[in-house]
Order: structure tokens, then C-alpha cells, then sequence
């Protein structure tokens, strides 16, 4: 009988580290439904990047305030979590406080894990009030609705309670130590769950065992819910910002992505030799498809992008397009991109990894032409987004199949294609009257 609670502990981590390896292998197969990027560029350049942007979180500090809130609750929960290695350990191994054999080492851990927790209480409530008292702009936009707006919240209400069961849980363990309960051994120090021992001092050692364990209990599988919750969540990119920041673009941000099929099209029409009206031989390859329509023409880089978003809005705030009017929003480029993508996956799943045609793709259903054209390829989103995602890249390539799949693109820039064709400049003037302006007196 006295296995029992192992044998459980035991089965809740299984099934919750199951399920989530679950998830994570099927967001591995959707990001694989888009096209093999082309990586290039030096590791040791792409690392730094890692260190810097998504351990260091560099980017973060353009901000400066919720820059170091940010900080406090990323580096709370990354040292937390050596708490909940030994939370782990004592579970299957029915231990209690299994690292106590470090001795004053161990009362410094534990005070400073009680720190870092009483720290994310403090920055997740400055979080709550800046997104729904204060109001910031950048968090009510037309795409942060239902899902979005709660799901942002929700983060910081499970944040909440795992910080609140931890601290409840030291408390509880605390009176106990200092009524010498059996199986409590006097280890740790407890500054700040200490304040709260006043509220179970009356309790008798029972009604504290039963606080203590049933905060236990409920930390560890709040743990393992919250790890299965990030697939649905925003929280993806507490994940995925190390292999997106490790795979970001090197290159300048003005210089765009040479286009392979393209290219073959223009060597085929500078070749003398070529016939542009033979038919492709019978093995040819098909031809791509220039720019993209929906997921699949995507590439993988751009597919984990998506998923990575962390929804923050600093993409959508530092655009001009946006800040004008205009229906562009990167941020919702991104989660339109995410939530098809999913479609996808869904639908390749049911379908034993066929995709079925739904009578949807990502242009039109989900994002409008409207809002491609509306960018100006500035790359304000790309600089500003803090885990190194780029929403012009897929913008740029919706916007390529538009034009040369649909040939669909707005009448001034038909215009202008038009006049670089006949007279070699966007203006539509002749050649050999380009310089009659500099006659005129």
C-alpha cells in the first residue's frame, strides 16, 4: 500500500510527458507539410544568435520595462524548475526533499527559488494590469478576439496558481518542520513562504499534511498540464524560439531570397538555343509553383515561424502600414498562417498523410490581398519581432504568386511592369525622350 502514491505519481507522468511528446510529434509532421528551406551561413554566427536573442533575449530590452518583467518570469521559471526535479524524484522514489543532503547550499536554492516565485507573482500582476486595465493598443487589435485575448490571460492565471501552490506548499512544509512532524526534515529556508506560516500556525498536523501534499499534488500536475497546454497556446515559443532564433535569416533585411525557379525561367530565355515552345520531356520534373498560395508553398523555417509567434504585437505596432489604417497586420499574417497550418495538418492526419483539397488555402480564405498589398517591405515587423520571426518573407512570396501565377496585381504596379518593359523604366515615357527635360529652359 505504501507504493501506491509512487505507482500513481508514476502514471500521471507518464501519460503527461506522453501526451505532450505527442503533440510535439505532431507539430514536428505539420512544420514538415512545407518545403526543405535552404540554410546557409555560418553555426557559429546562428548560435550566437540563439545566445543572445532567445537565452539573452536581447531584443526584449528595446522595451525596457516589459523587457525586465519579461526577464524575471523567464528566468523564475527555467530556476524553478530545478525545484521541480526534486519534486520528481521524491515522487517516484517517495522521498522528501531529496536534495537536502546539500545543506546550506540547499537553503539557498530554496530561498531563491521563493524569491523568483514571489518575483513572477509580482510581474505577471504588472502584466494583468497593463493588458486589461491600462489597455496597451498593440494588445487589442482586431485580431487579438476571443481565443487570443483569453489565451494571453490565461497564461497568466496558470502562472499565478502554480507560483501560489509552490509558495502554499513551502508554508505548510515550514510549520510542519517547526512542529517536528515525522518524514519533514529540517531543510531549506523559506524568506518569503515564512510570511505565510502565520495562516496554518492554529492547524493542527493533519489539516497541515493534507495542505502540504495537496499543494504538492496539484503543482506537479499543473506542471505537466501547462507543458501539454503550450501546444494550444501562444506559449509555443518558450520552446521554439531557440531553433527559430538558430535558423533566423543572416543575410541584410533588404536583400531578398534568390528564387531558384525563377531563375531557370530567365536562363531558359537567354539561352539561344532553347525552344520556350517545346514541350518538357516526358521524366521532367513538375514545375514549382512561383511564390505561394497556401501552407505547402511554404517553406519549413516559415512554417515554424508560425508557430513560434508569441502574439506580442510589436510586429503590428511598429508598422506603418498598421499605424495608417490599413488592414496589414504581421502579427495576424502569422497566426493566420499558424491556424491554417493546423487545418493542414489536421486534414493529413485524418487522411493517413495525404492532403485532401478542402476548397481553402491561405490566400484568400485567410489572408486578403488587401493586406499583402498593403505592405511596404520596410521590415519594421522582421526587426522588431523579439525571437527573430519574419512575416515579410511570407508576405513577399503570397504577393509573387499574385502576380506571377494570377497575375492579379494592383493596377499601378501593372503599370509600372508594363512601362519597364516597353520603354526600360518604371515612367511611362520613351526612351529617346527621357532627356527632353533637361532642354527646356
Amino acid at each position: 500500500m505504501q507504493y501506491i502514491p509512487n505507482v500513481v505519481f508514476a502514471l500521471i507522468l507518464v501519460v503527461g510527458i506522453g501526451y505532450f511528446a505527442q503533440n510535439i510529434k505532431q507539430l514536428i509532421a505539420n512544420i514538415r507539410l512545407g518545403k526543405k528551406p535552404l540554410v546557409k551561413g555560418d553555426k557559429k554566427e546562428r548560435l550566437k544568435n540563439v545566445a543572445y536573442i532567445a537565452f539573452g533575449q536581447s531584443k526584449m530590452f528595446k522595451r525596457p520595462i516589459s523587457g525586465l518583467l519579461h526577464l524575471v518570469v523567464y528566468l523564475g521559471f527555467v530556476i524553478i524548475n530545478v525545484e521541480v526535479l526534486e519534486i520528481v524524484l521524491d515522487g517516484l522514489l517517495g522521498t522528501h526533499r531529496l536534495f537536502s543532503f546539500l545543506g546550506p547550499t540547499y537553503n539557498v536554492l530554496i530561498a531563491t527559488f521563493e524569491i523568483f516565485a514571489a518575483a513572477v507573482v509580482l510581474a505577471v500582476g504588472v502584466f494583468w494590469l497593463r493588458r486589461n486595465a491600462l489597455k496597451i493598443s498593440r494588445f487589442w487589435k482586431p485580431e487579438m478576439t476571443a481565443w487570443p485575448k483569453n489565451d494571453a490571460n490565461y497564461i497568466l492565471y496558470i502562472e499565478w496558481v502554480l507560483m501560489g501552490l509552490f509558495l502554499t506548499m513551502n508554508a505548510a512544509d515550514y510549520q510542519l518542520q517547526l512542529m517536528d512532524a515525522a518524514h519533514y526534515t529540517k531543510a531549506g529556508a523559506f524568506p518569503v513562504s515564512s510570511l505565510l506560516a502565520p495562516l496554518f500556525e492554529n492547524l493542527s498536523e493533519t489539516s497541515l499534511i493534507l495542505i502540504e501534499r495537496g499543494a504538492w499534488w496539484l503543482h506537479i500536475c499543473g506542471i505537466l498540464f501547462f507543458l501539454n497546454y503550450l501546444y494550444y497556446s501562444k506559449h509555443l515559443h518558450i520552446l521554439l524560439a531557440f531553433p527559430n532564433t538558430y535558423f533566423g535569416r543572416l543575410t541584410p533585411q533588404g536583400q531578398f531570397a534568390h528564387n531558384e525557379t525563377v531563375a531557370k525561367e530567365v536562363a531558359m530565355m537567354m539561352d539561344p538555343t532553347a525552344d520556350p515552345f517545346a514541350a518538357p520531356a516526358a521524366d521532367a520534373p513538375v514545375p514549382e509553383r512561383f511564390g505561394a498560395a497556401d501552407v505547402q508553398d511554404l517553406n519549413q523555417i516559415q512554417l515554424l515561424n508560425a508557430y513560434t509567434c508569441t502574439e506580442c504585437g510589436r510586429c503590428t505596432d511598429m508598422c506603418p502600414a498598421n499605424q495608417t489604417g490599413k488592414k496589414l497586420s504581421p502579427r495576424k499574417v502569422m497566426m493566420d498562417t499558424r491556424d491554417r497550418l493546423e487545418e493542414v495538418g489536421k486534414n493529413t492526419k485524418k487522411n493517413k498523410g495525404v492532403f485532401v483539397p478542402d476548397g481553402k488555402q491561405l490566400l484568400g480564405d485567410y489572408i486578403s490581398a488587401e493586406e499583402l498589398w498593403a505592405c511596404t517591405s520596410c521590415n519594421a515587423c522582421v526587426e522588431a519581432c523579439p525571437v527573430s520571426i519574419d512575416p515579410l518573407s511570407i508576405i513577399m512570396e503570397m504577393r509573387q504568386y499574385l502576380v506571377m501565377e494570377q497575375s492579379a496585381a494592383p493596377q499601378a504596379l501593372n503599370n509600372m511592369m508594363g512601362n519597364i518593359e516597353n520603354n526600360g523604366a518604371p515612367w511611362p515615357y520613351n526612351q529617346q525622350d527621357r532627356l527632353l527635360w533637361a532642354q527646356e529652359k
